[in-house]
């Protein structure tokens, strides 16, 4: 099902020109219009989803695997250093479009990126807590 107003499905069905880089009958691949990197390009479905928990677990099992082909291609063409895998789920977590898509972000020496997390450091039975509230 594609969502009339939402730039993503149409972006991902052809009827805004993208710079695609891969298409198949479920997904487009194109450049990010405002990259992080050289390379930084979007998997987005022909369908639509808002997030991954709406993802439908056929489509879902095939976004790693494109993933995987794509750094590899990326990898051969633009020789980058490391990769990230990138996909955001909701407005705090940096979600700025609602359809699911997943960033492919090239990563180079000296590049000025930085995605790395901060740790933390959970106090004594905080982390079995955690694992209580999750399992219980």
């Amino acid at each position: 099902m594609k969502k009339d107003d939402c730039i993503f499905c149409k972006l991902a069905n052809g009827e805004i020109p993208t710079n695609t880089i891969y298409e198949d009958d479920d997904f487009r691949v194109f450049l990010d219009a405002a990259p992080a990197t050289k390379g930084h390009c979007l998997i987005v479905p022909k369908e639509h989803f808002d997030n991954l928990e709406q993802l439908d677990d056929a489509v879902g099992a095939k976004v790693f695997p494109l993933a995987r082909k794509m750094m590899k291609l990326l990898k051969e063409k633009l020789h980058w250093d490391g990769f990230n895998v990138v996909q955001n789920n909701g407005e705090l977590a940096g979600q700025t479009v609602f359809h699911f898509h997943t960033h492919l972000i090239p990563r180079y020496e000296g590049d000025g990126q930085n995605f790395n997390m901060k740790s933390t450091s959970p106090a004594e039975g905080e982390l079995a807590g955690v694992l209580n509230e999750i399992v219980s």
